[in-house]
């Protein structure tokens, strides 16, 4: 129950003040058509009980399962068997990530249909998975993360060099897109049963740093993507 009234709190504190700021704005500078409003309104209200649902699943389900799995990879001392499921887990919970269908549906209508969703939506989950499977690696070989990211983002630059200019801002904006709500808390999750077994829950914090690596994924599929495309 005290969880229930978390998550309310939650996301009570994260949708009031844009609620409010665009209540102020309707009454002082935008006056919009009251049904637009009254939309707006009812919208607020169905996001408010989505999220509650979704963190609630989040909580109950995703953390503890992405947790066990992760706990449960290393005990079958398979590298490959680590490295396969990270990736394949990495790429299903972002093809499953509601802020990427966003993006990805967004583009295809700008782009009038140039870069299709689900190019995008699979290419983006691709560079996830391939990195989730990188950021086991550094968990497992103790490789530190600031080579990693170094190398990472030297590559997007470099292909950001070859890459049609209107590729380039939709490269990063699919790396951010990925730390949303669906893929953090599993890879996180997932960080933490794997270094936990590896190295004891004392080094837990090694599993840290796998959303930075994730978002490097995304940022370069979209720029090779650019290379093709272009």
């Amino acid at each position: 129950m005290q969880d229930v009234k978390d998550t309310i709190k939650e996301v009570v504190y994260a949708i009031l003040p844009i609620t409010l700021v665009v209540i102020i704005l309707q009454f002082t500078i935008i006056w919009l058509p009251i049904e637009m409003f009254l939309q707006f309104l009812v919208g607020v209200v169905f996001v408010s009980i989505g999220l509650i649902l979704f963190l609630l699943g989040v909580h109950i389900g995703l953390l503890p399962v992405g947790k066990m799995v992760g706990s449960a990879l290393p005990k079958t001392k398979k590298l490959w068997v680590i490295l396969f499921f990270g990736f394949l887990l990495g790429f299903v919970v972002t093809v499953a990530e509601p802020d990427v269908r966003v993006l990805a549906t967004q583009i295809d209508l700008v782009s009038n249909g140039e870069i299709s969703s689900n190019i995008l939506i699979y290419s983006v989950a691709l560079g996830v998975g391939i990195f989730v499977a990188l950021a086991m690696l550094r968990i497992i070989f103790n490789i530190k993360i600031i080579h990693i990211l170094i190398l990472g983002y030297g590559v997007a630059f470099l292909l950001a060099a070859f890459t049609p200019d209107n590729f380039i801002p939709i490269s990063f904006d699919a790396g951010g897109v990925t730390t949303g709500p669906m893929t953090v808390p599993f890879i996180l999750a997932l960080g933490v049963g794997v270094a936990s077994v590896l190295k004891g829950k004392a080094s837990a914090s090694d599993s840290f740093g796998l959303v930075a690596l994730a978002s490097i994924g995304p940022i370069l599929a979209v720029l090779i993507l650019g290379v093709i495309f272009g």
